[in-house]
């Protein structure tokens, strides 16, 4: 059975933002670890960015995803094309990194929590 157009630009769609997110977890996780060394965060971080840029691009919607992918791209930037990257520059930029990383996620499940109608009701609770 052949596939149509629509869904393999589909696929392709859903591999790419699925690869970005990849990246995401992937970064906080290494950032997170204390026993992650500038080396191995480089190398690790290289494979993750190898795999992605295999990847046929598209053109992201979500304001989500392009932040992300503007995120990767200038910490990969930062960290790997850096020749002077070590692992007392990793120490210095590993809070403000998982911080991005956070703000990144809160405005991913920005739009996952209560509906507007929902939210009016809570309003005017007291919470104490």
């Amino acid at each position: 059975m052949a596939y149509t157009q629509k869904q393999i630009d589909k696929f392709n769609r859903q591999k790419y933002i699925t690869e970005l997110e990849k990246i995401s977890k992937n970064l906080f996780r290494m950032l997170r670890d204390e026993g992650v060394t500038s080396k191995d965060f480089v190398l690790k971080f290289e494979q993750l960015k190898k795999r992605f840029d295999e990847r046929v691009e598209i053109i992201l919607d979500s304001e989500y995803h392009k932040q992300l992918k503007s995120y990767v791209y200038r910490l990969y930037e930062s960290t790997c094309l850096d020749e002077a990257f070590n692992d007392k520059r990793f120490e210095d930029i590993r809070d403000a990194e998982m911080s991005n990383l956070n703000r990144l996620q809160k405005l991913k499940n920005g739009t996952s929590y209560k509906k507007d109608k929902h939210k009016a009701q809570h309003r005017d609770e007291d919470w104490g």
